[in-house]
């Protein structure tokens, strides 16, 4: 079947928050290859500015970055509550940890969740409790947890599904919430789950992780014995920071964008592993970890090149159904 004419899935998602809560700056950030000292010359939101990102063949997400002044928000819970809340497939709602009229932001957010409960039910809501940087290391957790309980008392019907993180933009927290919000919207993730475990099986992986092309967040993972007794827990969203923040440099020495930098066929060969960043299908990136060789390297190729036929096959089909095992070359 032609792609073209596949269903596209839509999904709709609010991004909200007070003015100058740092909406803005980790959407160019997450979305736009911006690294953290670059936001600081980015003005304050107009109304709605809308972005489209393509995820996993058909799957597209239409972002609302909603301005925060307060006769927008009045704009958007009255005149074009229904345009705004309509078909949200998810929300995600920015508090400033340094919000002097926090119970303000709250009977706000309150306002949201109702015209939320009204129009779009059954769409998902992530709180960020953001600017975490400005709170000393000692006292962050016990002011999120603070914020955490607030905030799902103002969250009605959506009080036992709503998640919070707490986030920053000059560590990985950014990428772990966000990469978490995309995972949620993403159909038949067993299916994806099924075709990486066959070939971190394959490769005999430590892991494997499939990242979005553009944000690099994380779509699926794979994780062997060996690979959860790494210690680093929070490597993905590592991984996620350094990537982009390499292609960022590479865009500044080249005098180009970061768009024109993808990578393909990346790999590290050391005495204890093997490490390969290879494109995988138009939308996504695959990485890794096996044991060392060149032998092994250029049998994981291989199996890279057959599991991304199968792959091109599932954004192409649209059928995520499919569970059928796949030839490796052992």
């Amino acid at each position: 079947m032609d792609a073209s004419k596949l269903k596209t899935q839509k999904q709709k998602v609010l991004l909200m928050g007070k003015s100058g809560s740092g909406k803005s700056s980790m959407r160019n950030i997450i979305f736009s290859n911006y690294v953290a000292k670059d936001v600081r010359r980015l003005g304050a939101t107009i109304d709605v500015e809308h972005s489209r990102v393509k995820f996993l063949g058909n799957l597209i997400l239409n972002l609302w970055d909603c301005g925060g002044q307060d006769a927008f928000t009045e704009n958007y819970l009255t005149t074009q509550k229904s345009y705004v809340f309509s078909e949200v497939g998810v929300l995600i709602y920015v508090f400033d940890i340094e919000s002097r009229e926090f119970e303000q932001d709250l009977t706000t957010y309150n306002a949201v969740i109702k015209a939320l409960e009204e129009y779009s039910p059954r769409a998902h809501v992530f709180c960020l409790v953001h600017k975490m940087d400005l709170v000393q290391m000692d006292f962050r957790e016990s002011l999120f947890e603070e914020r955490e309980t607030a905030i799902k008392g103002k969250s009605g019907r959506f009080a036992r599904v709503v998640i919070a993180y707490p986030t920053t933009i000059w560590d990985q927290s950014l990428y772990k919430a966000w990469g978490n919000i995309v995972h949620s919207l993403i159909p038949n993730l067993d299916v994806i789950e099924n075709y990486l475990g066959q070939l971190a099986e394959a490769i005999e992986a430590e892991e494997v992780i499939l990242f979005e092309r553009t944000t690099f967040l994380t779509v699926m993972s794979v994780t062997s014995k060996i690979g959860e007794q790494n210690p680093y827990i929070d490597r993905h969203e590592r991984l996620s920071n350094i990537i982009k923040t390499f292609k960022h440099s590479l865009a500044i020495f080249t005098s180009s964008s970061t768009s024109s930098h993808q990578f393909h066929d990346f790999h590290i060969q050391t005495p204890r592993f093997n490490v390969i960043i290879d494109k995988f299908t138009n939308n996504t990136f695959v990485l890794a970890v096996f044991p060392p060789g060149d032998a092994e390297l250029n049998c994981t190729r291989i199996n890279i090149a057959t599991a991304r036929d199968e792959f091109v096959k599932l954004d192409t089909t649209g059928d995520r159904s499919r569970r059928e095992s796949i030839g490796y070359v052992q």
